[in-house]
């Protein structure tokens, strides 16, 4: 079985087209058809998510949970899921119908693979826009490339359900970049396969995004980043990982000066001098 999760706050507006690009996949919808399952989960939306997916019957099953943020919404639809499989959609992108059935062919010919991306569109308020050259994706050992920006794109991945038994879940004390967070983790354990042909529709520029509602972004990288030299890494991964953190704590240090918020600046200046005096041995 696969388990699609759909985590959601007032998307009403956007939420249908999502549903309706999961129940229009072709791995669904041939002859005899695989088993899946739809959980949208409703982060105390105030608009009429419910409708919209109740709307569905029994095709989709509603979550409700009082807003706590996206982070534990992706887990109670992980917590509740009953899939050998796992993908994850954000209610404003969307999927071409060939989407799954791509990556279950690739993770039947290769059962070692935990985790396959694909490449995307990208659309900003309307418009077709290029990714710029550092949002590239990789296939393989990416742990490097996946500490100076998010690589994962949740809405394109496909993960065997064990994998979070083995990274866990994801950090509901972040805000944001949950996502990043959880890149990290799953690279510093298995390789990426990536599809290079595009399988999603990421839809942006809409004011209610996270990176609008919060300034600075590197904020929760670096706490990420912290947390990552915790985990079981190289000594090179970990040089790695203490460069990247002192390079975005510097960022943040002119961004708090540049909004007087001195006393955040002076917290970015004790990590820049905590982690420059603890270069790891070669």
């Amino acid at each position: 079985m696969i388990s699609v999760i759909i985590p959601t706050y007032n998307r009403a507006s956007c939420l249908n087209e999502a549903i309706q690009s999961v129940l229009s996949q072709d791995y669904f919808n041939h002859q005899g058809g695989y088993p899946f399952e739809l959980i949208v989960v409703d982060d105390g939306s105030t608009d009429h998510t419910q409708e919209v997916v109740e709307s569905y019957g029994d095709k989709v099953k509603y979550i409700y949970q009082e807003h706590s943020g996206v982070s534990r919404a992706r887990n109670l639809g992980l917590e509740l899921s009953k899939g050998h499989f796992i993908a994850y959609l954000d209610s404003d992108d969307l999927w071409e119908k060939d989407k799954i059935r791509s990556q279950m062919s690739l993770m039947k010919v290769f059962p070692e693979t935990m985790i396959s991306y694909t490449q995307e569109i990208w659309i900003r308020k309307g418009v077709r826009v290029n990714p710029k050259k550092k949002h590239r994706k990789y296939s393989g050992w990416i742990f490097d490339k996946s500490l100076s920006l998010c690589l994962l794109s949740l809405s394109s991945a496909l993960f065997r359900e064990e994998i979070f038994q083995e990274v866990g879940f994801f950090d509901e004390q972040l805000p944001a970049c949950e996502d990043y967070d959880m890149g990290i983790r799953i690279a510093s354990r298995y390789p990426f396969h990536l599809i290079s042909k595009p399988l999603i529709i990421k839809r942006g520029g809409h004011s209610d995004q996270l990176s609008r509602k919060f300034w600075g972004m590197d904020r929760f990288r670096v706490r990420a980043l912290e947390k990552a030299l915790n985990l079981s890494l190289t000594s090179p991964q970990k040089e790695l990982v203490r460069k990247e953190m002192i390079r975005k704590c510097r960022i943040l240090v002119k961004g708090c000066q540049k909004r007087r918020k001195n006393q955040e600046a002076k917290k970015y200046l004790r990590i820049i001098q905590k982690y420059e005096g603890s270069k790891e041995d070669p």
